[in-house]
């Protein structure tokens, strides 16, 4: 397991390492346009960032935490998350490596949730998390901190109402209730464990959640970190079944899918010294048959094993323990399908990038060598010619590049329509409008306390975010059809090789939205009444879909910025390259109509740059097949 982070960890500074070794050779021969540019800086950026999410989603007492135990931490000897009977986890829970953080374990006090904002809204308020120390060399230590997710508060029903935590009408709401009149609920809305672990320093991010009902009362969880996580494990345990609850999680908000595995735990509890191994295992298979039925899964996918058996054996280096906790199985499965799959998406993405900028680059460099081979031509033209025929062909060249002059004022025409379609784009894309359209849903929400009045402005809220996309996706349409007619009008006048601007697309975020709107339904959609604390619930999904919204909206409005910053930069950088050209030209011409060099010295000097350019080809062309054959290994 280990060893298979550490190659894909290898794998993606290998494909780095590739992909700065061309950045550096394009930039050194000046080949990088504002759009190849932000598009390596993407790259990188991607490959830097880039992390392996993994959740485990259980109800209570199905062995979750200790089946997190027994994959990753067995090394240490002991426990690391708090395991036993009953919930031990009461928050949901990421366990991380950060470098610029010391090890220590982040806490959301539960009261953030009395507000209008997510979780994801909190993590960069540092005054907003309680921080305490890690002290990794003590294992008790560590153990006595991170035992504060497992941590609870009592609190009035009122106030636990006012959380989302309490549903006066829930008909199981009275047991909830103390007999001090108080509630029982999680002391922390979120915990962060940043823990220089070998796993978690390889980009692997372990997610921890609380029982089944708070999939349905913490929205970040449903709207952000299950649906985001690259590989979902869902628990069941073998002395329990499957429980409409159960199915009711994995059909809202898992399902079948790539990284999406169902762990049938507890498989120890059918061991039985009086019947024969055989006898046993069929025991299992008819169960695991029998989960698959209900989950509408091949059994192939349900895997059963015992979390705390492995973790006995893998302490104890008793292999035969281990072998028979039927772990290891598990573990295969898990990381020959995460691993895969995350750099397949990266790769294709990468490879994506790549052939973009290389078209590019081959656009510059062809251009520059026909630059170069039109000077030639010249050159060797006025072998033998006498002082007119020079001077005539400096008349011809100024000619040209008063002719090309006039061509830029036309293209700062385009630009003053550029800027005004730039600004009517920020209209129905720009965080304004965003803004305005939640605080509408927040005033609507105050105005009606029923259901129709919430669906109908939640119903608006997504139909209003659609027509903004809409809008927004014509405008960029609009731009590079005008671009595109200036690419080929230039084109066309001046011989210049030109590919056509990138294009710019809102469907990623549009899908995005898609997700969020339809997991919305999911939860709310059906109901044909909303209590008083459904109605605080929904406020509560409101703050972290109105979160996720301005996020998306956020990264549009950034991929927008610098879209338009770039979208001009292969016209320009074919201007600047065709002017220079020109000057050269020029330059080269009246220096020998001045006698001031000898042509032959202008010839060997054309041709020197023309076999560098040829070399910059060679050596981009190289590393671009390195870098492919990185991305591919």
């Amino acid at each position: 397991m280990v060893r298979d982070l550490e190659q894909y960890s290898a794998w993606r500074q290998d494909v780095l390492a590739a992909l700065q070794a061309y950045q550096q050779a394009a930039q050194g021969a000046g080949l990088v346009d504002g759009a190849s540019a932000l598009r390596l800086a993407r790259c990188l950026s991607r490959l830097a960032d880039d992390r392996l999410s993994v959740a485990f989603v259980a109800e209570f007492s199905r062995g979750k935490s200790e089946l997190i135990n027994a994959i990753f931490f067995a090394d240490y000897g002991q426990r690391i998350l708090p395991s036993g009977a009953g919930r031990t986890t009461m928050c949901p829970t990421e366990l991380l490596y950060h470098a610029a953080w010391p090890p220590c374990i982040r806490l959301l006090p539960i009261e953030t949730r009395a507000h209008n904002l997510s979780t994801s809204d909190y993590r960069d308020m540092e005054s907003a998390w309680t921080v305490l120390p890690l002290n990794i060399e003590a294992g008790g230590d560590m153990q006595e901190a991170i035992r504060q997710v497992s941590l609870t508060l009592r609190v009035s029903v009122e106030d636990a109402a006012r959380y989302g935590l309490y549903d006066a009408d829930d008909a199981d709401a009275p047991a909830i209730v103390g007999e001090d009149g108080l509630v029982e609920i999680s002391m922390w809305r979120h915990a962060i464990i940043n823990f220089p672990h070998p796993l978690l320093k390889q980009g692997l991010v372990i997610l921890d959640t609380p029982g089944l009902n708070a999939i349905g009362t913490e929205p970040e969880l449903t709207l952000n970190l299950i649906p985001n996580a690259h590989a979902v494990l869902f628990i069941l345990a073998a002395d329990t079944g499957v429980t409409r609850s159960d199915i009711e999680v994995w059909r809202n908000h898992i399902g079948a899918g790539p990284g999406r595995l169902v762990v049938l735990n507890k498989i120890d509890s059918m061991w039985d010294e009086l019947r024969g191994d055989a006898q046993v295992a069929e025991a299992i298979e008819r169960q695991q048959a029998s989960v698959a039925q209900l989950l509408t899964l091949d059994p192939g996918q349900v895997f059963p094993v015992s979390a705390q058996k492995a973790l006995v054996g893998k302490i104890n280096h008793d292999a035969a323990l281990l072998e028979k906790s039927r772990l290891q199985t598990l573990e295969t499965a898990l990381f020959d399908e995460l691993i895969p799959a995350r750099k397949q998406i990266i790769g294709r993405q990468l490879v994506f990038d790549l052939d973009a900028i290389v078209a590019a680059q081959q656009t510059q460099t062809t251009a520059r060598a026909r630059g170069i081979a039109e000077q030639l031509h010249e050159l060797h033209s006025l072998r033998g010619k006498n002082q007119g025929v020079i001077a005539h062909m400096m008349r011809r060249i100024d000619i040209e590049k008063k002719e090309f002059d006039s061509s830029l004022f036309k293209l700062q025409a385009t630009r003053s329509v550029f800027t005004r379609l730039s600004t009517e784009l920020y209209t129905s894309l720009g965080m304004e409008i965003v803004r305005d359209d939640i605080d509408a849903v927040r005033a609507a929400m105050q105005r009606s306390r029923f259901f129709t009045g919430l669906r109908d402005a939640m119903r608006q809220y997504f139909e209003r975010i659609g027509q903004n996309l809409d809008r927004s996706e014509r405008k960029t349409a609009e731009i590079t059809e005008m671009m595109g007619v200036m690419y080929r009008k230039f084109a066309a006048e001046h011989g210049l090789a030109l590919a056509m601007p990138m294009p710019f697309s809102l469907q990623r975020y549009r899908e995005e939205i898609e997700t969020i709107e339809a997991i919305y339904h999911k939860q709310f959609g059906t109901a044909t009444l909303l209590t008083t604390s459904r109605v605080v619930l929904m406020e509560k999904f409101f703050d972290t879909i109105a979160s996720r919204v301005r996020r998306s909206f956020t990264q549009a409005n950034d991929d927008a910025s610098a879209w338009l910053k770039v979208i001009m930069a292969p016209l320009e950088a074919q201007i600047a390259e065709y002017k220079e050209q020109l000057k050269l030209r020029f330059a080269s011409i009246q220096r020998i109509h001045d006698a001031t060099g000898s042509l032959e010295q202008k010839i060997a000097a054309f041709d020197a740059n023309l076999a560098a350019l040829e070399r910059d080809k060679a050596q981009l062309a190289q590393l671009a097949d390195t870098l492919r054959a990185a991305i591919a290994a």
